[in-house]
């Protein structure tokens, strides 16, 4: 007992001996981190990159290490110490390379991340914004003007592909100093996956949503060619109306944009959450959500410190791509926010970053619901009524051409990691025209992939919105059938009902990361993590 006793006191005073130096390095970085992205400002990226080296050099502690390693092997009774054990070794044993390496990944890291902040396309003499393009190549039908944009957008990817290599290398030196085959394994091992535990889910989503894609894609094919008066056989990647085919094109006439032209979305947004019983005007008012020069063009929801500073940062236009992003920020904002705050400091964050991308996307896909916009929008139940077939159609289109566009994301980056050395700007396009349809542009050979961002600043990340999307329709299905037995479950939309918010404050974001992802879901949804539901959503 005594023995028992001495060890857990040991393992709490390393506990303490860490937290006594990241907390504060990690608030620190994120606010340096924030400041960058919503000014653009070089000496807040350089600020920011100093932190995160600073907190990555306490990380590569080798001493601290070789304790933690030690504890994770040994039968630890107190299932709190024992998880944050676990977590602290993850986090360790990721940065177990030598500081040179660490300064060299987090630089390279660091000047990509500005190139993509600062860089604005240049067309017909212009320089263009993300939602100038994104306006572009969704309502022009000049085909001249289509392909020149999407031509631009995909510039950056000149500008960083030899970065973005550089950094694959550095990243795959430091996993191999540790014993993994690259980076991209590591990643995943040290987040609780494997890549045959994935590489089956990918497969059993191309099994299942193949046919229904290639379906799909033909009734797109036929509704772009009327639109352009363009031949299926001659239409390219830049007339699919987005910049990488990852949400598709407007085939059904639900004009989601004529509901939010004049709406405050913030108001919108605050009204919705504070009716399930979720307050967050505390987050929106320490949050930036409006465009500017040298911001940051695209969203993204952090925990400051874990103890209640939660921002969100948007770019917020009146329509409707910014009320599901502006929703789906908001739902990463609240299961932070409702963390017990009870829990020690390493546990109050989400289980896994895919359960934290479920209920983002659970509260994204409501801005498509036409139920939602009665309850909030007070568009009519009589027009509710009348989009909701078209309205489901179009979101089931928004996933299945999603779920092809991860498979090109997950296989692309695996085999990115495998070799950065072979033609990646043909191995993009192979993957490109076999999971997606799409067809190369003659003679083109240019590091396409590079203008994806996810590539170079969020490794071994994007699967996460894959496994997030399945995990939102169980929740979705568990909440609208379980908790609040509705008498509409396939456009349930929780408003105005407190059960589904305290369903999901109590039984799911209050846990933390006390529980690992399948242990959460299980505890959350009585089942394992189960495709069925999705399936059954979107795919039937």
């Amino acid at each position: 007992m005594l023995k028992k006793e001495h060890l857990l006191k040991e393992i709490e005073l390393l506990i303490l001996e860490i937290e006594n130096k990241v907390i504060n390095l990690h608030k620190n970085c994120n606010i340096a981190n924030f400041e960058a992205s919503i000014s653009g400002n070089s000496e807040e990226y350089k600020k920011a990159s100093e932190f995160e080296f600073e907190l990555s050099k306490f990380y590569s502690d080798k001493n601290i290490y070789a304790k933690l390693k030690k504890f994770a092997q040994m039968e630890i009774d107190d299932p709190i110490i024992k998880r944050q054990v676990d977590l602290f070794f993850n986090d360790f044993a990721k940065n177990q390379f030598d500081e040179d390496l660490h300064k060299k990944i987090i630089d390279c890291s660091t000047h990509i991340e500005e190139k993509f902040s600062t860089f604005r396309a240049e067309a017909n003499g212009r320089n263009l914004t993300d939602n100038e393009i994104d306006d572009i190549l969704k309502y022009s039908t000049d085909n001249e003007e289509l392909k020149i944009t999407w031509e631009a957008s995909k510039s950056i990817g000149k500008e960083v592909k030899d970065k973005v290599i550089e950094l694959v290398k550095l990243r795959n030196q430091a996993a191999r100093i540790l014993g993994y085959d690259n980076y991209h394994q590591m990643s995943l091992k040290l987040n609780e996956q494997t890549t045959e535990d994935l590489d089956k889910l990918f497969d059993e989503l191309d099994f299942l949503t193949r046919d229904n894609f290639t379906e799909l894609k033909s009734e797109i094919d036929i509704y772009i060619s009327g639109r352009l008066k363009i031949p299926t056989k001659d239409l390219m990647p830049w007339h699919y109306q987005d910049k990488f085919f990852q949400q598709g094109p407007r085939i059904y006439e639900v004009d989601y944009d004529k509901y939010y032209k004049d709406v405050d979305l913030v108001d919108k947004t605050i009204k919705y959450f504070e009716s399930i019983g979720l307050q967050i005007e505390d987050i929106i008012n320490k949050s930036d959500l409006y465009e500017k020069d040298k911001k940051y063009q695209h969203a993204y929801c952090t925990d400051i410190d874990r103890e209640g500073d939660i921002r969100i940062v948007c770019n917020l236009k009146t329509n409707h791509r910014w009320m599901s992003t502006m929703l789906h920020e908001t739902g990463h904002a609240v299961y932070d926010k409702y963390i017990s705050p009870q829990l020690p400091w390493q546990l109050r964050t989400h289980a896994h970053i895919f359960t934290t991308e479920s209920i983002a996307m659970l509260f994204g896909r409501f801005a498509s619901n036409p139920y939602w916009m009665n309850q909030m929008l007070n568009i009519g139940l009589e027009n509710a009524r009348k989009i909701e077939k078209l309205s489901h159609n179009a979101l089931r289109l928004e996933q299945l051409v999603f779920s092809r566009w991860t498979q090109v994301m997950y296989r692309f980056e695996k085999e990115l990691y495998i070799n950065p050395d072979q033609d990646l700007n043909s191995l993009w396009w192979e993957i490109v025209e076999k999971y997606q349809l799409l067809k190369k542009p003659e003679g083109r050979n240019e590091p396409d992939w590079a203008a994806k961002i996810h590539m170079a600043l969020y490794p071994a990340y994007y699967h996460n919105y894959m496994l997030g999307e399945l995990l939102a329709s169980q929740l979705y299905h568990y909440i609208s059938n379980k908790v609040l037995r509705s008498n509409n479950p396939e456009f349930e939309c929780f408003a105005d009902k407190n059960d589904a918010g305290e369903y999901l404050k109590n039984l799911f974001f209050n846990y933390g990361a006390l529980y690992n992802w399948k242990e959460l879901i299980l505890k959350a949804t009585g089942e394992p993590l189960n495709p069925k539901y999705y399936s059954l959503q979107f795919v039937v």
